[in-house]
């Protein structure tokens, strides 16, 4: 970008999504030289500015790990975590703020700041379709999926499918599907994504970069619980957005304006070229979002439909994200947590692509990196550096003290969603494959083991980095799409059709789950076996890999699942009416007194965990279900003699205990929802539901005129 801008050649990240990889060989023009001449930038030099080591950074970094333990801290002190309902869904008693930031907060990590800003950086803003169109997920989250999931009264998504087609198989099924790939998928990216930022900044060792975070995160989730999660998310959103627009303030300055932004983007090519190659040329449609349906990189079809219904399974039926929504304290703080987080989700745009657009503009020998050898030297990558774009702008425009506060901004990502992948996956572990084990669990039981998975969690992240190291970041996350196209958006279409349509069976949900699912892993093996060949050279993969699209095998793998769950549904025995009281969007509980007030007791007093009730002429009809056991209250646990002995004063260890770890309560019996209960959770005042209907077709036709805007 002329004399001003510097080779700058240290090392970058091994994350890559670059999608040119080479550049067409050919001179800047003219236009080009005169708008980058604007913008003269100061004689930075990586070796003295890629390294957190001033006192001002230093102190901010401090101060922010301060602040996130002050809140962990704070929301301990007030929340009840003695048992499994406070310390798993936070009590339900969490506001619509909390919601819908922690909605945000557990959904952008920093693998967002450096893939996604690669992403524009190398092609473009197609990939906001992503950001934009979670938007309709997740009010259809609030609006629709949120009423069925309480109506049923369960803590986990495998849980409410065996209440709904009333099979075990599916639960365990679909419990190790979500740990899986939260392992593989969320917490390699994060770890991978986030060690390599802080090592970058601050030259720290990697695993000792990685373990400073999981103590600091591990400490207040695994002590706090959700709630502590939660408030600790809600500051991280906030320093989170705050930080990245103010980057985004001083890197949109370089440029000037939009129209500026896309001439200088589409002349941003390095100096040192590959010879008679047309590779890596900006994409003449790079600043539209519908990219062309046959040869396009993301073309249009297939990322319309992966980045809504393949989406379905991540924002509607995934624990990391529902789990946040359950913990609301009504249904309207429900939707408007979502309405929040619809709200955030427009911000991707400009908190991460458009500034790794402007990383390329400002930074066209690094991030535009031609050559492999010279990628090679520049950000030990071979195929490219598009993803140094994001912490080229954070170490190279910002003075001391906003570069740690942007490092805390990343910090800020990774923390949030691993504190999210951690509980979540606590509570998938402890409530549906140990109690399927170990059905008479005590409450003290199930919350050390619930708190022994997170810290099981940490160690298995520290021993998760060797191979993620070894393994190619730009492959690692290119294919991360990939592993969601092939095995997580099929579980959408089985909630779906569970949710709306009565005739979905347990057979027809498995049949069609193992289906698309080994479609998936054949496309998987078929990827990793055959990685596509450098820009420039021959094409060696099967036709099927590089002529069928991941992004269109996604939209066939979704339909696969909608058809074969359907055909084998309807070959199988459906449940009857009676059955599906409660799990479906037509029989759920409804806001309106539908019980006499003489029944409320009746209801109340049955504890819901393990029984279905079935309301009957007015008569709660208790139906012995799927294979748990329901311990009534006089089954309790007295091994903590201590504890009943009113007025006992107690040691200050076990006051200690007590306030880290909450009071426990012995019964086995898990605090479920009367129904009553539900009831009151699905009123809504009249004019905050038409309020928040009003705000979510509001956020309907922003999503609908940007996209058009963007075409």
């Amino acid at each position: 970008m002329g004399d001003d801008i510097l080779n700058l050649t240290e090392e970058g990240f091994l994350l890559n999504v670059d999608h040119g990889g080479c550049c067409l060989e050919r001179a800047l023009t003219n236009e080009f030289r005169q708008l980058s001449a604007q913008f003269p930038r100061p004689d930075f030099r990586m070796e003295h500015h890629n390294k957190l080591n001033n006192w001002q950074d230093i102190t901010v970094l401090i101060v922010y790990f301060a602040a996130v333990l002050a809140v962990g801290v704070w929301s301990m002190r007030s929340s009840k975590r003695g048992n499994v309902k406070g310390y798993f869904l936070a009590g339900r008693t969490m506001p619509w703020v909390a919601v819908g930031a922690s909605l945000f907060s557990s959904n952008i990590g920093s693998e967002h700041f450096i893939g996604l800003a690669g992403a524009g950086a190398s092609t473009g803003i197609a990939m906001i379709l992503f950001e934009w169109s979670p938007v309709f997920l997740i009010l259809l989250l609030g609006w629709y999926f949120i009423p069925v999931y309480i109506s049923a009264g369960v803590y986990t998504l495998p849980e409410y499918l065996e209440k709904r087609v009333g099979g075990n198989k599916i639960r365990i099924y679909i419990s190790v599907l979500f740990l899986v790939l939260a392992v593989v998928t969320k917490l390699a990216v994060n770890m991978f994504a986030g060690g390599l930022f802080i090592q970058m900044a601050t030259g720290w060792n990697m695993y000792m970069s990685v373990i400073i975070l999981l103590v600091i995160t591990g400490f207040y989730t695994i002590l706090g619980g959700l709630k502590a999660v939660m408030y600790t998310d809600t500051f991280q959103a906030l320093v989170l957005t705050l930080g990245a627009l103010l980057l985004f303030g001083i890197a949109f300055s370089r440029v000037g304006s939009l129209e500026n932004l896309e001439r200088l983007y589409m002349n941003a090519t390095a100096t040192i070229q590959i010879a008679n190659s047309t590779c890596g040329l900006p994409k003449k449609d790079a600043f539209h979002v519908f990219l062309d349906p046959v040869n396009g990189e993301q073309p249009w079809p297939g990322l319309l439909v992966c980045s809504s219904l393949g989406c379905v399974a991540y924002w509607c039926c995934d624990q990391v994200i529902v789990q946040r929504s359950l913990a609301a304290k009504s249904l309207s703080h429900a939707k408007g947590g979502s309405v929040m987080a619809a709200c955030l989700k427009l911000l991707p745009l400009f908190l991460m692509i458009l500034p790794g657009m402007i990383s390329r503009v400002l930074f066209p020998d690094e991030v535009a990196c031609v050559d492999p050898d010279e990628c090679m030297r520049i950000c030990e990558n071979r195929v490219g550096c598009s993803n140094i774009a994001y912490p080229k702008l954070v170490l190279e425009l910002l003075p001391n003290g906003l570069r740690g506060f942007m490092m805390a901004v990343v910090l800020s990502a990774i923390m949030s969603s691993l504190t999210s992948i951690f509980n979540s996956s606590s509570t998938l572990f402890t409530m549906d494959l140990w109690r399927r084990f170990r059905p008479k669990s005590t409450q003290r039981e199930l919350l050390l083991v619930g708190r022994v998975f997170i810290l099981f969690m940490c160690v298995l992240s520290i021993v998760w980095l060797p191979l993620i190291k070894s393994s190619q970041g730009g492959q690692l996350f290119a294919y991360l799409n990939m592993v969601l196209a092939s095995l997580m958006a099929p579980a959408g279409p089985a909630f779906l059709m569970a949710i709306f349509w009565k005739g979905t069976t347990e057979i027809g949900v498995i049949g069609g789950l193992l289906l698309t699912h080994i479609c998936g892993i054949v496309r998987l093996v078929l990827e990793f076996t055959y990685p596509a060949p450098p820009c420039g050279e021959p094409e060696t993969r099967p036709a099927i890999l590089y002529k069928f699209h991941f992004l269109y095998f996604g939209f066939f793998n979704v339909f696969l699942a909608f058809v074969a769950i359907a055909l084998i549904s309807l070959m199988t025995r459906r449940r009857t009416d009676e059955e599906l009281q409660h799990v479906t969007w037509w029989t759920r509980v409804n806001a309106p007194d539908t019980i006499p007030e003489d029944k409320d007791e009746e209801y109340a007093a049955v504890d819901n965990d393990d029984i279905n009730l079935k309301p009957v002429d007015g008569v709660a009809v208790i139906d012995k279900p799927t294979g748990e056991k329901y311990v009534s209250d006089d089954e309790t646990n007295l091994d903590d003699e201590a504890s009943m002995i009113a007025g006992a004063p107690r040691p200050c260890l076990i006051k200690l205990t007590s306030f880290l770890l909450g009071e426990p309560e012995q019964g086995r019996e898990i605090t479920r929802m009367s129904l009553r209960q539900k009831q009151i959770f699905m009123t809504e005042r009249k004019g905050y539901k038409w309020l928040l209907n009003a705000l979510a077709v509001c956020m309907i036709g922003i999503v609908m005129f940007l996209a058009g805007y963007f075409a």
